[in-house]
Formats: structure tokens, C-alpha cells, sequence
């Protein structure tokens, strides 16, 4: 038999870049069955609103660079923002000038959401290539297209890598920093070096945790240096790092400067004199900092650095101080340590886990084994290519586990290409010498793209048997590891097909607009709150469609134990009602309330009522099996006359035979 010969060198590179173009490919066309997710409509707005009228207001704390590219394409094609007159625009109120720029002008919503995903599917198809060629150099051809295959069905990349938002964007950047970083130091040049700096510098613009790479460049270059001081000493190789790390931050200094106009003001120049920065002034942003605060001031007064780039790095470090969250059913404001690790572990694929468990495994016996034969200097020396992977993977890993911001299973997706990489040392054992070993990681990997293939288009709301699939996940993690407003379609889908004709009762979380799918329904409580309040309502009965971040109370003030004193203060205001409503529907009413009590008591009573209401609710509601899920991010209930007054009309005794109802599997419902 002739043996098989391999593609030439590049024939396999073309291969591989194809591949992690099909990879974008998948992610967006599962995307493009998904509405706006949260923080897309503030990426894409402020994108445009950079690139067109050099205004750096509206959403600093993300990063510069993929919301100018992300919205390029709009800006290509003069989509009109919506007019400087917007009660919006000078507030910076970014969520309802984007809701009125893609919901309420002449833009095709759904056309530019698209162009703007598929913007970033480049990246994530350019940080596929990068794990490819990383993995070749270390492991070689089967390692590589072993770890291009682990991200090409990765259900995370593939949910988060064609969304308009930074967190693939900065992962490229990460791995490319440090391999281009290290390269640099081993290979001397000035074509490296500016390589090297221009990728560094483009991490600053990409989001702000580009802070992580200075200990990340040291780890890598304390691993360089051990190296080097003992054949030449210390002078020479200290005085080049020096020299670099200068050129380095020279180099990131000028392009958050390029990025922002060159202009330190963040304001656009015809802006009012009552025009303001998103979500607070500076006193609100610099209040209580602690030791970090003397050093924002004085690089702001002393402009040293574009005032969107200050103020947008000072708001992520204050509101990442604490944070609402929730985890298993618990929920605090600072994190937990586990919450990382916990979320890795439901949210990767199984056989993902094994692999990546049996690369790391294999390389471990291996380096062990050379260790036993002979000095350390040969186990160094093989270790030492690994540097940059291993200062990324600790630095970010041990950050992590100390956040207070534990909203989102992506903000740990910077990690998984050091996995695929690492998962690349079994390629060594790819052959027919090992036919067991080609046999079992073949299986491995079949069964990764099964469950990759079964999760689509889904793939955000991905979760592993672990916790019993993604139908189960909602119990577990909310937010962007779940539920991040994306199944508003799928939503119309179903009402369409199994509601035609019921009343329909909406809570949503996220910034996609239910009346832009044709969705017609009453508003319970959603996040966040854009256009005019919704009209108060009373309850009836019908169809309960809400999201799983709504459900499990992650952000609202009722969330956690449902406590005497919330039942005291629900029981009080349930009788108040009637007397609500006819306040809001009743002009001659309305204007003898006011004689009494002030308008603004009247609109705190109902939103008091209205989130105690929606919050015994859920307490039922959570217990009670679904009826339907869409996208396992919404979940659908039908609730009839008795059920609905078990769960918000009746006493606290009446609440509590419900839910006991509820958790022995009986149900108050009846058939539609």
C-alpha cells in the first residue's frame, strides 16, 4: 500500500483558514435566527456614533476599537442616526437612542444587526486561524487540526463569535499579544518589534481587561530572561526589554490617542452645554476609589490620555467593584470564587473537557518522563515555548477567581484557545502505530460536533449533562451565559403556532423590541427599560412568557428570600389596587388622588407593587414545571383564573398550598 502523503505546507494553511471561515460561517447564520442580545444595541449605536460624529460618549467602558468596526459597515452606508434634537442624545442615554436608531427610524434593524455580526465572525475565524498555527508550531499538523477542531464546534465560540460585542475580539487579541510578545524577545528584529507593539497597542482600544497583558508580558519575560542571564548576563538582555517595553507603551499610548480623534475631550464639538457622559459625571465615577483615584485625576487634568479612554477604564473599575449575580440560586454582589470554574464546567462539552483533560495529561507524563532520564536543562528547554500560553492562562484564570463581576460565562472565553492549543499534544499520538488511541479521540471528537450540531442555533444557551443539558440551565446561570435577550423570534415562532388568540404577558430581558418581531403583550417587569413606561395592568389569565433572568430575579430588588416583611408590604399594597388603577385610568380621579397624595407616591406605589407582585410570582413560577421554552431562555406558562390567584391574589397560606402543589407535581392548570 502507498503511503498517504501529506498536503503541501501551504495547501494545509489555506485548508485550516477555510475551516475557521466555515466556523463563522455556522456562527453567523445560527445568529441571524436570534434577536439584538443585550449589548449589542449599545456596541453598534456607539460604534456609529464615534465613526460619524466623533462623539465618545455613549458606551467608553466597552472597547473603542470593536464597536468602531463592528458598526463600520452602517457607517459606510450613511445609516442615519437618529437626530442630535433626541432627548437621548445629550444624556448619552445609549439604550434608548439605540432602541430609536434601530427601532423607530428607517433602518432595516434585522440587516444591520447582520452586518455588524458578521464583522466580528472575521475575528473569530482570524482567532481559530491563530490557534491552528500556534498548536503547528508546538505539536504539528495533527495537533493542529485537532485543536482547530475542538474551537470549530465549541458551542461558546460559536455563540459569542458572531455577536457584536468585544469579548472575541479581545480574546484574539490576547493570544496574539503574547505570541507576538514572544516572538519578539526570542527573535530580535525590528520587523517583531513592531509587530509585537502594534498588536499591543490594539488591545488597548479592544477592552480594558488589556490591563491583564503587563503581567502577562512580565511572566513571559522573566521566563526569557532566566534563559538568557546565564549565557550572557543580565545587562544586555535587561537594557533590550527595557528599550521594548518602552516602545511598547509608546506604541498603545498613540493608537488610544489615533482611536479618539487626537482630541482629549470626549464631547462632540456641537454638542449642548447640558450634554452629559453615560450613566454619571466624573464625581460619580471617581467617588470612593481608594488609592487608584489620585492617579484617574491627575492623568485627566493633565490630559494625558483622551478623557472616553479615562472615564471608560474608571467605569469599569467601579462597577466591577460589585455587581448583582446569581449562581445555583444564590445571590450576591461581589462573587464567588467558584463561579468560573463552575460555569467552565457546565457550559464546555464534555468530551471538550476529556480531550483538552487528555492533552494536558499526556504532555504532564511525557515531560515526567524525560525529567526521570536525564538533567532538568532538556525538560526547560521544552517547556519554555509554552511560556506565553501558560502566563495567559494563569494570569487570567487567577483574575477570574478574585472578580466580583460574575455576570457572564464569556468573560472567561479568552482561556479555551490555551485548551485547544494544549489539546494539541495528542496529536503526537495520532497514528496507526496507536490505532486504539486515533480510535478513541476520533470518537471524542464525533461526539463533540453531536453535541455541538444538537445545540444549534442555541448555542448560547448551551449547558452539558453535567446539569442535566441545557434545559436545565436556567436553574443554574443566567445573564450571557444563558439568557441574554436573544429569542425574541423564536418567541413569535411559538405564540403564532400554540397562542393564537390568548393574552400574552411579557417579561424581557434584553434590548431587542417584542412589537418590532410582532409580539403584541401586556409588559410584566423587563430589563433594561427603554421608550415610555409601560401602562399599569392588572394580571390575568393566560399565556406567562418570561425570560430566565427575569425569572430567577437576578437584578431585582426582590430578589432572594421572600421575606415576612415583603409579604406584609404585598398584601398591603394588593389591596390598593383597584385604586391604582383608577389613578391611571381615570382623569377626574386621578386629579382628586392628587390632592392627596403627590403624583410621584402614586408611581413609586405601583412600581413597588408591580415588582413585589411579579416577584411572588416568580417564587411560584420557579417551582412549577413549564409548559414551554424557547430557546431554553424563555420560559412559557399558561396560567389560568385559580392559578394566577394562588400565586398573586390570595393569602400568604393560600401562596405557600400552591407552591407545595407545584414541587409534589400538580398543577392548578388546566388544559387549554
Amino acid at each position: 500500500m502507498r503511503a498517504v502523503r501529506p498536503g503541501s505546507p501551504g495547501f494545509l494553511v489555506a485548508l485550516a483558514a477555510l475551516i475557521a471561515l466555515g466556523h463563522a460561517l455556522l456562527a453567523l447564520t445560527a445568529a441571524a435566527s436570534k434577536s439584538m442580545t443585550a449589548d449589542e444595541i449599545a456596541h453598534l449605536t456607539a460604534g456609529h456614533a464615534y465613526n460619524s460624529r466623533g462623539d465618545f460618549r455613549l458606551q467608553p467602558e466597552n472597547g473603542n476599537l470593536p464597536q468602531r468596526w463592528a458598526a463600520l459597515p452602517l457607517t459606510l452606508l450613511g445609516a442615519p442616526l437618529p437626530a442630535m434634537a433626541s432627548p437621548a442624545w445629550p444624556r448619552a442615554d445609549v439604550w434608548n437612542y439605540g432602541h430609536e436608531f434601530f427601532y423607530r427610524g428607517a433602518l432595516s434593524a434585522d440587516a444591520a444587526l447582520f452586518v455588524g455580526r458578521a464583522m466580528i465572525a472575521l475575528f473569530s475565524a482570524a482567532t481559530g486561524l491563530l490557534i491552528f498555527l500556534w498548536s503547528r508550531a508546538l505539536f504539528g499538523w495533527r495537533g493542529a487540526f485537532l485543536s482547530l477542531a475542538l474551537f470549530f464546534f465549541c458551542p461558546t465560540f460559536l455563540a459569542h463569535g458572531a455577536l457584536a460585542t468585544s469579548d472575541v475580539v479581545m480574546t484574539f487579541f490576547f493570544l496574539a499579544a503574547v505570541g507576538a510578545w514572544w516572538r519578539h524577545l526570542g527573535q530580535p528584529g525590528p520587523a517583531g518589534a513592531a509587530l509585537s507593539a502594534m498588536v499591543f497597542a490594539l488591545a488597548w482600544v479592544a477592552k480594558f481587561s488589556a490591563v491583564l497583558l503587563v503581567p502577562m508580558f512580565a511572566l513571559c519575560a522573566a521566563g526569557w530572561l532566566a534563559g538568557r542571564i546565564p549565557h550572557e548576563g543580565w545587562r544586555r538582555p535587561g537594557f533590550r526589554l527595557l528599550r521594548s517595553t518602552a516602545l511598547h507603551f509608546a506604541a498603545a499610548w498613540a493608537i488610544i490617542w489615533l482611536f479618539y480623534g487626537f482630541r482629549f475631550s470626549a464631547f462632540a464639538p456641537d454638542l449642548t452645554a447640558s450634554a452629559g457622559f453615560y450613566r454619571g459625571d466624573w464625581n460619580w465615577v471617581v467617588d470612593d476609589l481608594g488609592w487608584i483615584k489620585p492617579f484617574i485625576v491627575a492623568l485627566r487634568d493633565g490630559h494625558a490620555l483622551p478623557e472616553a479612554f479615562l472615564y471608560g477604564f474608571t467605569f469599569v473599575v467601579q462597577f466591577a467593584r460589585e455587581r448583582a449575580a446569581f449562581l445555583n440560586g444564590e445571590y450576591g454582589t461581589t462573587g464567588w470564587v467558584h463561579f468560573f470554574p463552575f460555569a467552565f464546567l457546565v457550559k464546555t462539552t464534555l468530551p471538550c473537557l476529556i480531550v483538552c483533560a487528555a492533552g494536558v495529561s499526556a504532555a504532564s507524563l511525557r515531560l515526567r518522563h524525560l525529567a526521570r532520564q536525564g538533567p532538568a536543562g532538556p525538560v526547560l528547554a521544552r517547556l519554555r515555548p509554552l511560556t506565553p500560553l501558560a502566563a495567559l492562562f494563569a494570569v487570567y484564570w487567577a483574575t477570574s477567581l478574585l472578580s466580583h463581576l460574575n455576570i457572564g460565562h464569556r468573560h472567561i472565553l479568552p482561556t479555551y484557545p490555551v485548551l485547544f492549543i494544549a489539546a494539541g499534544w495528542l496529536g503526537r499520538w495520532l497514528d496507526r502505530r496507536r490505532p486504539f488511541v486515533c480510535a478513541g479521540v476520533a470518537g471524542l471528537l464525533v461526539w463533540h460536533a453531536a453535541e455541538s450540531w444538537r445545540a444549534r442555533p442555541h448555542y448560547l444557551a448551551y449547558f452539558n449533562q453535567v446539569v442535566g443539558g441545557s434545559a436545565n440551565g436556567w436553574r443554574h446561570l443566567v445573564d450571557s451565559s444563558l439568557d441574554w435577550g436573544q429569542d425574541l423570534p423564536g418567541l413569535k415562532a411559538w405564540l403564532d403556532a400554540h397562542a393564537r388568540g390568548e393574552r400574552v404577558f411579557l417579561s424581557y430581558f434584553g434590548t431587542g423590541d417584542p412589537r418590532y418581531e410582532g409580539i403584541i403583550a401586556t409588559a410584566l417587569p423587563t430589563l433594561p427599560v427603554t421608550g415610555e413606561p409601560p401602562a399599569w395592568q392588572a394580571l390575568a389569565p393566560g399565556v406567562y412568557a418570561i425570560s430566565a433572568t427575569m425569572l430567577q430575579h437576578a437584578y431585582s430588588d426582590f430578589r432572594g428570600t421572600w421575606t415576612l416583611e415583603n409579604e406584609k408590604e404585598f398584601q398591603r399594597l394588593r389591596t390598593l389596587e383597584p385604586v391604582l388603577l383608577a389613578y391611571q385610568n381615570d382623569p377626574a380621579q386621578r386629579t382628586a388622588l392628587r390632592r392627596d397624595v403627590p403624583a410621584q407616591n402614586w408611581t413609586t406605589g405601583w412600581k413597588r407593587y408591580e415588582g413585589l407582585r411579579f416577584a411572588r410570582l416568580c417564587h411560584y413560577l420557579r417551582v412549577r414545571r413549564a409548559d414551554a421554552a424557547i430557546g431554553h431562555s424563555i420560559l412559557i406558562f399558561r396560567l389560568n383564573a385559580a392559578e394566577l390567584a394562588a400565586a398573586t391574589g390570595g393569602s400568604a397560606r393560600e401562596w405557600h398550598a400552591a407552591i407545595a402543589r407545584a414541587l409534589a407535581g400538580e398543577s392548578l392548570s388546566r388544559p387549554p
